[in-house]
């Protein structure tokens, strides 16, 4: 739907409250079909955007992530890479 609408997820840094506001601006306008709202709309559309902003700041308050390995428990052990025959070669 908004494939422009940046990622704010990072690892070990929120976003920004202008980070948010932005990105709620720019879900707003798509929503709404408004770039600008006209007067009689901009209370309404500020609101708005003020309040998609604050669900994502309330949703990255919220987020859970997990320990950075170290932390928690080992690594399992990978398993070796298989051989392969060649490219080409008779099987």
């Amino acid at each position: 739907m908004c494939r422009n609408i940046k990622k704010l997820r990072r690892s070990g840094a929120v976003p920004t409250n202008q980070e948010l506001h932005d990105a709620a601006l720019q879900f707003v306008r798509k929503i709404s079909g408004f770039h600008a709202p006209s007067q009689a709309n901009a209370e309404a559309f500020d609101a708005a955007v003020r309040d998609v902003a604050l669900a994502g700041r309330a949703l990255f308050n919220s987020l859970r992530t997990r320990e950075p390995r170290g932390l928690g428990e080992p690594a399992r052990p990978q398993a070796p890479p298989r051989p392969h025959a060649p490219r080409g070669a008779a099987v």
